[in-house]
């Protein structure tokens, strides 16, 4: 037989338990996978990336490694509902005439998986950034 105690304690417990879960999902994805911190280590990490891969590092040749650095830490901040906004040029501006390819595009889309990993970002989160990201690629493809 249930107490009317015991019914309230269960009854509290759902209530904590309701709470948190509504706290944990009015967090952004960019607060939820740790904010400019992580941000700032996926873009690193990315470089890093591009760095020692052959193919996709000739697309980077002549580029301002810096200012690509800041445009997709602000990017990647954006499209996680961060503090930020994006001031860089479209992708379509960014990859014209660059006749990027499906398989490099696809190449590159795994070196930013890789840069996740590194930054400790799970696939749950990882997937989330992929599908804000995802919209842009036809702005970048045979372009």
């Amino acid at each position: 037989m249930v107490t009317k105690q015991f019914a309230r304690a269960i009854a509290v417990i759902c209530a904590i338990v309701t709470l948190v879960a509504c706290a944990s999902t009015t967090e952004s994805l960019y607060q939820q996978i740790g904010g400019e911190q992580t941000i700032e280590e996926i873009t690193e990490n990315f470089v890093y990336e591009i760095e020692y891969d052959p193919v996709i590092l000739e697309y980077f040749a002549g580029s301002d490694i810096e200012r690509f650095k800041q445009k997709l830490s602000e990017q990647l901040c954006m499209v996680t509902n961060g503090p930020c906004e994006y001031t860089g040029d479209s992708m379509s501006q960014v990859h014209g005439g660059m006749n990027i390819t499906e398989s490099h595009f696809n190449r590159t889309v795994d070196l930013l998986i890789n840069a996740m990993n590194k930054a400790g970002v799970s696939h749950r989160h990882q997937n989330r950034i992929l599908a804000e990201l995802a919209p842009m690629r036809k702005d970048m493809l045979y372009k």
